[in-house]
């Protein structure tokens, strides 16, 4: 399933090199059966407001979404796991199962990062496919809820991932992880990452580069799944 490769790029902090990628990233989803007839209608306000959007507002928003608090999180098994041993454990097991498979993740991300999760899914026949996209199905239809709430574009993503994995959406399941306490206030989010180390510079950040929350798998997703000679936006 090509298309899940196409959907992990949505999911990835905005580049410039994502943006230039928009269009024909749009036309592929458009023309892939093995999706919903309306996935291009339900995408398009995300994949709008990122092309048009400045690089540095659609990085904000992806961070203040995505990274502020846990609720949010793209990491799969910290919904599951939270920070316990077992989290630690799940995710040497699923580095195994991406080993086993031939991948070489070249991104700086966690295994149970979504984004890469649903690169191994996309190799995967596509029964199999959408059973290993299963298995996080709570999880998927959590994040899609609480995006719903909050009137986010990036709410589409998930719901699709839920659809092709054939994961119901029903209040149920949407409420079956409860939400973390995430911080409200800066002093508050201070408290929570006291222990990280915090590193600070005085260049700013350049808008096109590969970030944490990006990869290097970008480039090679788009080389491989577009077809030679076609050109892009």
């Amino acid at each position: 399933m090509d298309s899940l490769h196409l959907l992990s790029l949505l999911l990835q902090y905005p580049t410039l090199e994502l943006a230039g990628a928009l269009g024909e990233l749009r036309d592929r989803l458009a023309a892939d059966k093995t999706l919903p007839a309306d996935t291009a209608e339900r995408l398009a306000p995300l994949i709008d407001r990122l092309s048009a959007q400045d690089i540095y507002a659609a990085q904000e928003t992806y961070v203040e979404l995505f990274d502020r608090g846990r609720a949010l999180s793209l990491h799969l098994f910290e919904h599951v796991h939270g920070e316990s041993r077992d989290r630690g454990q799940a995710m040497v097991d699923l580095r195994e199962r991406y080993v086993a498979a031939g991948l070489d993740s070249v991104a700086n991300e966690l295994p149970d990062y979504l984004p890469l999760f649903l690169d191994y899914c996309s190799t995967l026949p596509e029964a199999a496919a959408r059973a290993m996209l299963a298995e996080p199905g709570l999880v998927l239809v959590a994040l899609a809820s609480r995006l719903a709430d909050r009137g986010s574009d990036y709410a589409p993503v998930l719901a699709l991932l839920c659809d092709i994995a054939g994961v119901e959406m029903d209040e149920e399941a949407a409420n079956s992880l409860p939400p973390p306490e995430d911080p409200e206030t800066l002093a508050e989010l201070d408290a929570e990452w006291e222990e990280e180390e915090i590193r600070f510079t005085s260049e700013l950040p350049d808008p096109g580069a590969a970030c944490p929350q990006a990869s290097a798998m970008l480039r090679r997703m788009i080389e491989d799944h577009i077809p030679a000679g076609s050109e892009r936006n």
